[in-house]
C-alpha cells in the first residue's frame, strides 16, 4: 500500500520520535515500504549562526549524529533507512521532502495544543494541509 514513509523528528525532543518511529517501522515492515527519517535546523537557528559558516556546519553535522544515533537505537538495520537533514522551515522542508522523494505517507507526533500553537500553529498541522501525500499524526 505504501511504497515509501517519511517521518520527520525533531531531535531534541523524544516525544516526536517515541511513538512516530515505532508506527513508521511496523507500517514499513508490514508492506515492504522504504523508510526515510528527517529532522531540520530550523530558520532561526541557521538564521542566527549564517554569519559564521563553521557553525552552521556544526549544527548539520551534530543533526546529522543525533539523527543517526536515533535511527540506530529505534530502526532495525533491515529497513537501512535513508536518513535527512533539512534546512529552514520545519513545514516548508517536510512537504518538500515527501515531494521530492515521491513520500507516499508521512508518520508524524503532534502534542496538545499550547496557546503558542494556536497563534503561530503547530507544524503537524501545516503538513496535514500542505502535503501532497497521506498523513499519519500519531499522539502519546
Amino acid at each position: 500500500m505504501y511504497k515509501k514513509i517519511l517521518v520527520p523528528i525533531d531531535i531534541s525532543h523524544e516525544s516526536s520520535w517515541r511513538k512516530a518511529i515505532p508506527v513508521a517501522v511496523e507500517l514499513a515492515t508490514r508492506f515492504g515500504s522504504g523508510l526515510m527519517i528527517i529532522t531540520v535546523v530550523r530558520d532561526i537557528d541557521a538564521g542566527l549562526m549564517s554569519y559564521y559558516p563553521p557553525a552552521c556546519q556544526c549544527l548539520h553535522d551534530n543533526a546529522t549524529a543525533q539523527l543517526n544515533s536515533i535511527a540506530g537505537q529505534w530502526v532495525p538495520e533491515t529497513l537501512k533507512p535513508t536518513l535527512i537533514v533539512g534546512d529552514g522551515s520545519v513545514s516548508r522542508e517536510i512537504t518538500r521532502a515527501a515531494r521530492e522523494h515521491g513520500i507516499d505517507l508521512i508518520v508524524m507526533a503532534s502534542h496538545r495544543p499550547e496557546m503558542k500553537d494556536y497563534l503561530i500553529g503547530p507544524n503537524a498541522a501545516t503538513v496535514v494541509r500542505h502535503a501532497s501525500c497521506s498523513v499519519l499524526i500519531v499522539r502519546e
